[in-house]
């Protein structure tokens, strides 16, 4: 493994956990300034905002850059918006620094997710992807409750700042172990010029909503196990660690299987997550299902990762950057939506269990996507390829 990919990783830890950091601190931040737990919870939703909208944006400032010169800047930009969230006098100075420290976010994985391509053998590039996003996944198991647990023993503040120490031993990482790059080949209109391929666009819809499941169900879980199955409060946090392990556990699994065989995976990882957000429905009645139900659902969700973001990468062709910071966008813009729709069925009277059901039709809409996608991959395919090629499925890019 080389060590830039775990100053990649390491990166990527303190990007995740300062996604949903606010949501363990929404009491202390709501009484601090003198709003509502709602408002307080906007925090999440304008960071949402920065990743969808800084992801294009900075990729596009940035197209000349270096590589390597764009993730020192974007990880420079990542600490100013922590450190101005750790010192905000008011509520509209730290939405301020949140959406900073989002417009890193995205353009950030996108570079990166090139970077660590670029680091590995052709047939690794998904297992790379897969390992520098881990970094993000155990965020979710340990970064987030972290950030919870120093926020309350010294007040939300502390917690903004220990985020951009970790900005600042990524940045060191990234200055000292990821190799220097020429700068990129294509140019912005070349970038730009990479979306007239219908298979980006296809590539993204899958990720929007193939991937919408995994947020639209777990964002509503804590209210899910202690209203349906009948759990206690403790039992929240203990849960949500089983489901980082389930997400852990999905990146590393997603990465290797997309380096066998592209479309199998997309069929694979984006059926089951649609299947597990329908089968969430009856198994949040009981405490043991719906443990089981969570677990694999993070499993599956994030198994999506690797293949969906390889896959923008593939059909970007030479100029992925933009097509890559545009996927994790999508990916947002997924958690965006699908927590959106839940809460309209929710309050209209369907139940924490509706989450299930919207769930799962966003990922049927997303395996519709790597349908339509594997169909138009087969026809130009054989435009290009002898009859025997497609026979005997000699190129492992090939659908099932």
């Amino acid at each position: 493994m080389p060590l830039a990919l775990l100053a990649l990783a390491i990166s990527a830890f303190g990007i995740g956990t300062t996604e949903f950091s606010p949501n363990g601190l929404l009491p202390d931040l709501a009484r601090d300034f003198h709003t509502s737990i709602p408002t307080a919870a906007l925090l999440v939703s304008g960071y949402a905002f920065g990743v969808v909208v800084g992801a294009p944006l900075l990729t596009a400032l940035g197209a000349r850059l270096p590589r390597k010169g764009m993730l020192l800047t974007l990880m420079g930009l990542f600490i100013a918006g922590n450190v101005l969230s750790a010192v905000a006098p008011t509520y509209g100075v730290l939405m301020a620094g949140r959406i900073l420290a989002a417009f890193s976010h995205g353009a950030y994985f996108g570079v990166g997710a090139v970077v660590a391509a670029d680091l590995v053998k052709p047939e690794k590039r998904a297992g790379a992807i897969a390992l520098m996003f881990s970094g993000l996944t155990i965020a979710n198991v340990l970064g987030v409750p972290a950030g919870a647990w120093l926020g309350q023993q010294y007040g939300w503040r502390m917690t903004f700042w220990a985020i951009a120490v970790v900005g600042v031993i990524g940045l060191i990482g990234v200055a000292a172990l990821v190799p220097r790059t020429p700068r990129p080949g294509a140019g912005l209109r070349r970038e730009l010029a990479a979306f007239r391929n219908p298979q980006v666009w296809l590539a993204l819809g899958m990720a929007v909503l193939g991937w919408a499941p995994v947020f639209t169900v777990y964002t509503y879980i804590s209210s899910t196990m202690t209203d349906v199955a009948g759990f206690g409060t403790g039992a929240v946090p203990v849960v949500m660690i089983l489901f980082g392990l389930g997400v852990f556990a999905g990146n590393i699994l997603g990465g290797r299987f997309a380096d066998r065989a592209m479309f199998p995976a997309l069929f694979a990882t984006i059926g089951a997550t649609a299947a597990l957000a329908f089968l969430f429905v009856p198994a949040a009645h009981t405490k043991a299902t719906l443990v089981v139900g969570i677990l694999l659902l993070g499993a599956a969700g994030f198994s999506t990762v690797a293949p969906l973001q390889l896959r923008v990468l593939d059909v970007a062709k030479g100029a992925p950057t933009m097509a890559s910071a545009a996927n994790i966008a999508a990916f947002n813009l997924g958690n965006t939506i699908g927590p959106f729709l839940a809460g309209i069925t929710i309050d209209a009277g369907f139940g924490y269990t509706s989450t299930g059901w919207v769930g799962g039709l966003l990922g049927v809409g997303g395996f519709a996507f790597v349908v339509v996608s594997a169909l138009l991959h087969r026809r130009t395919d054989g435009r290009r390829a002898p009859a025997s090629v497609i026979v005997t499925g000699a190129s492992e890019r090939q659908p099932a």
